[in-house]
This record gives structure tokens, sequence and C-alpha cells, in this order.
């Protein structure tokens, strides 16, 4: 398999199965900070995909909370293939540590019963297109999904 530059283009996306956390990638900056990098999987590659209204909520919703939980939060964002989310965070962190802190807030947003945070004109480049119900249904997907079966990538 040819080497790419871009982490996720090297996975075997046939050999994953969602949901998931997945370490991407591990970076130290030149004054020694660690930065990380995860795959915040969804939906099964090459199976399923969420439709753009479900995942821009995700994106606001996560985005927003995510910083509640844990330290350091970098970016949230979502993937081009709309199956899930890259993830970046300062310091060493692991897939468990991430999962259990996404789980608290993926929980939350599986039962939201408040406004879309960000969601007007002057907030949001395409503040129309947000679907609660299914950022909730997909909430709770992963949810059970990584409670059935855990947070790795690879199972065997």
């Amino acid at each position: 398999m040819k080497k790419y530059n871009v982490d996720s283009f090297n996975l075997d996306h046939t050999k994953v199965t969602a949901p998931f956390v997945r370490l991407a990638s591990k970076k130290e900056g030149p004054k020694g900070d660690v930065v990380t990098k995860f795959d915040i999987r969804f939906c099964q590659p090459n199976v399923e995909f969420m439709p753009t209204g479900a995942i821009h909520t995700l994106e606001h919703l996560m985005a927003e909370y995510i910083r509640d939980e844990m330290e350091g939060v970098i970016d949230l964002s979502p993937m081009g293939c709309r199956t899930g989310f890259y993830f970046t965070i300062f310091g060493d962190h692991d897939e468990e540590y991430v999962c259990n802190h996404l789980m608290n807030v993926l929980k939350k947003v599986s039962i939201w019963d408040k406004p879309i945070p960000a969601t007007t004109a002057e907030e949001c480049g395409n503040y129309k297109d947000h679907d609660l119900e299914a950022a909730k249904k997909y909430a709770a997907k992963w949810c059970e999904g990584i409670e059935k079966k855990g947070w790795n990538a690879f199972i065997n």
C-alpha cells in the first residue's frame, strides 16, 4: 500500500469496525509540547455516512461541550467522508481517556433538549443546515456501540 502524508489515507478502512476512537497521530512541537490527534468514528467506512445536518449539529454540540470535559482541546472537526470527526488536543492522551470524556458529552447530546449553540447567520457559515434529531440519534448510536464493543477500532 502506498504511504501518504495524511494518516487517515494510510488506514485500511476495510479493517476497522465503527464506532471507535483511534489514535491517529502524536506530534511533539519544537518547545516540547505534545499534540495528539484522534479519529472519532461514528459510521462504518464505505457502508454508511452522516447527512450534513446531523454531522454539522454534532460538531456544534461536541466542539462546544468537549471543552467543558477536557483541558487543552485544540479542535474537533468533521471528516470530509462524513463518517466521523478528527479530535486534536494538547498532551499525551490515549484512546480510552478520550473515549470516556466523549462518552460523557455524547450521552448529553443524545438527550439534548436545548437550542443548538451558534446557529445564527453571524455565528455560523451554514446556519440553516442543522438536524438535532439526527445528531441525537448518531450520538446515542455511538454510545451504544462503544458500550457494547469498546473503543477499539480493530476487532479480532
